[in-house]
């Protein structure tokens, strides 16, 4: 066969040929194709998704979300990192505000240092002005603004977990819109709030602690948080009492043995009709001093062991 037959039989071969299928999707896969696993292992260093049972290589195209930057220490990464907070329904303004200014503010110098104009200056300084002002324009970004503050100083004297918190503030927004607000005190709703979100968490707080925090009385809190639950119609679930044990437990400083035998008191009494309709907070108190007097540890009925309602 002659080189220039040989070779045009080579090109039209080349020519009819399908283009080989890549072995690599960018699709994530949801079985191993060698040994038919569902769990895998990201390495963003190498930009690879192996299996975690054989090690087979399913993605050599794993993009990295991580930072552009590196860091080996706390105070390097606080200084390289440029961006802002997550977002959050515990800020009024989510955690994305606008800010308008500029770095020489104080000697009136631009951010790459040159002179500004007195023009500019008196500019910048009036967007600066009006900016601040419509940051909480309306009257229920101002409610709004000021029930979040108060969230805040609620949850760091009470401590209460952050979700909670969100939670709680998420309920909070909600009111608002639902223009239950009107005619009553912000920080009476913001407990009210603050506390069915612990409700709904089975977080067991009562309303006691609420109001002496609060600063509203035990009565404004109680029918701020009533029309709360009527008007929205929130289910409130009901206090599982060995969740209460170890607030009175820690309280008055009972042991863990103690402890454990009033949780166990109460298991072997759930589903009885002696339960239902009673305080919970009340029957992990009566169930502690049981568990006190079985275990021999000498704790007061009356002083020690009183639950707050």
């Amino acid at each position: 066969m002659k080189s220039g037959a040989w070779s045009g039989e080579l090109m039209s071969a080349v020519r009819n040929s399908k283009p080989a299928k890549s072995q690599t999707s960018l699709a994530p896969l949801k079985r191993c194709p060698e040994c038919g696993s569902e769990k895998f292992v990201d390495d963003p260093d190498v930009g690879e998704a192996v299996c975690s049972s054989c090690g087979l290589v399913v993605n050599d195209r794993v993009m990295n979300r991580g930072p552009d930057w590196r860091a080996h220490t706390q105070e390097e990464r606080n200084a390289k990192a440029h961006v802002g907070p997550p977002s959050t329904l515990a800020r009024h303004d989510r955690n994305l505000p606008t800010f308008i200014g500029y770095s020489g503010a104080r000697n009136g110098r631009d951010g790459l240092g040159r002179r500004l104009s007195p023009e500019k200056q008196q500019e910048i300084q009036r967007l600066q002005k009006w900016q601040v002002r419509t940051m909480c324009g309306s009257s229920s970004e101002r409610n709004l603004s000021k029930a979040m503050g108060e969230l805040d100083r609620l949850t760091d004297m009470l401590h209460i977990p952050f979700p909670i918190k969100e939670r709680a503030a998420a309920l909070y927004r909600k009111v608002l819109s639902h223009g239950l607000v009107k005619g009553r005190r912000i920080m009476a709703m913001s407990a009210a709030v603050l506390y069915a979100a612990c409700r709904l968490s089975e977080n067991p707080r009562t309303l006691k602690e609420f109001a002496n925090t609060g600063r509203v009385s035990k009565k404004e809190l109680a029918r701020c948080y009533r029309l709360i639950i009527n008007e929205l119609d929130v289910k409130i679930p009901v206090w599982n009492p060995i969740t209460c044990i170890a607030k009175i437990a820690t309280k008055v400083g009972i042991s863990m043995q103690s402890q454990q035998r009033a949780a166990a008191i109460l298991t072997q009494l759930r589903g009885t009709d002696t339960l239902r309709a009673k305080d919970p907070m009340g029957l992990a108190a009566a169930s502690l001093y049981t568990a006190c007097r079985l275990e021999k540890e000498k704790k007061l009925r009356k002083n020690s062991l009183k639950p707050q309602t």
